[in-house]
């Protein structure tokens, strides 16, 4: 087939989603693709682009920066780029995508993942993988999911959503249980996330928070073992459990090699892995996923589960939770993103 693996873009994680596509471009041409990378934001820069000598030359953007200790200076990205205007979907991306049987989208938070690039290509006839504009919307904020989660008797922790213009009227100050978790609503990996034990700790960490999003997420702090569970075509695979060695699961442990211990398959007697994958895959369905997705759990010393939340397109690198959980399943990496194009297909049936 012809691929196009959409990567960068212009969120936080835009060196996370160049890292995954680069590994699921490199994964689908070794199942004999031919594959184009493409970021979706700086596109083909080119006057003209001949669409078919691209998939046969197997066209990569070159930028490869792997994954440092601080997010992408997205300003530097936007001054890259040669029309300077700012839309989201760059020069020729529409017609690229167009010409391929199907886009896999490597990209994470902000508009790769909150379903506007999904609804746009819904209205331009284009396919692509993973979950549907809807699902991708509901999943992405956290306010809504945990709601969603509630109305499905998912376990979730407690929590409240705040905007800015309750530092006016009173809303914040009004929260006082303490220890709690402050994080973007519809953020990833960990990016503006804050654990804090007291009133002038949480105003600081709401201050940090708004700059990233006009709504945060203030939820119960639940002290437990963090496990996640991915969904492949709505059954859950094994579940792996993540150790931060230092501090909370947050971007620098996520991505920086040796940071975080990872176990998969998770330590945990049968009953509790039936239990949270149970769960996963109550949740896959409750926010209406499709084709694959991870749901990310706390288990607190009685052996209750928390749904912290999921994501609809997780991430591909190295150091990514579902390609990990799939092996354990003994569907290797290459497998896994052939598998992924090949269960996205069946919605376009």
């Amino acid at each position: 087939m012809n691929i196009v693996v959409l990567a960068g873009g212009l969120s936080t994680e835009r060196d996370v989603s160049v890292t995954s596509g680069t590994m699921v471009a490199n994964a689908l041409r070794k199942c004999g693709h031919k594959v184009v990378l493409l970021d979706v934001f700086m596109g083909y820069e080119h006057d003209e682009c001949d669409t078919v000598s691209l998939f046969e030359e197997q066209y990569d953007f070159t930028e490869n920066l792997g994954v440092g200790e601080s997010i992408p200076d997205l300003e530097r990205v936007k001054a890259r780029r040669r029309d300077k205007s700012d839309r989201f979907l760059g020069e020729h991306v529409e017609e690229i995508c167009r010409y391929a049987d199907i886009c896999f989208l490597a990209l994470h938070g902000d508009n790769g993942e909150n379903g506007r690039l999904q609804a746009t290509f819904d209205l331009l006839g284009i396919k692509y993988t993973g979950s549907g504009y809807l699902g991708s919307a509901v999943a992405m904020n956290k306010g809504i999911t945990k709601s969603i989660f509630l109305n499905h008797n998912i376990s979730t922790p407690a929590g409240e959503c705040f905007k800015p213009e309750d530092k006016d009227n009173g809303r914040l100050a009004e929260w006082n249980v303490f220890p709690c978790v402050v994080k973007p609503c519809s953020g990833g990996s960990s990016v503006g996330v804050s654990i804090v034990e007291n009133k002038s700790d949480f105003m600081a960490a709401m201050e940090q928070a708004f700059v990233y999003e006009r709504e945060v997420l203030v939820e119960q702090y639940v002290k437990g073992r963090e496990f996640s569970v991915g969904v492949i075509d709505g059954k859950a695979l094994p579940i792996i459990e993540i150790i931060p060695k230092e501090g909370f699961y947050d971007y620098v442990n996520k991505y920086q090699s040796g940071r975080t211990e990872e176990i998969c398959p998770a330590e945990l007697d049968e009953a509790t892995t039936k239990l949270l994958q149970s769960e996963a895959e109550k949740a896959y369905e409750a926010l209406q996923l499709e084709a694959y997705g991870r749901v990310d759990f706390l288990l607190d010393s009685n052996g209750k589960s928390y749904a912290l939340e999921a994501n609809t397109l997780p991430g591909m690198t190295n150091a990514s939770l579902i390609p990990q959980e799939a092996a354990a399943a003994g569907i290797g990496y290459e497998e896994l993103c052939d598998k992924i194009v090949e269960i996205s297909l069946r919605k376009y049936c």
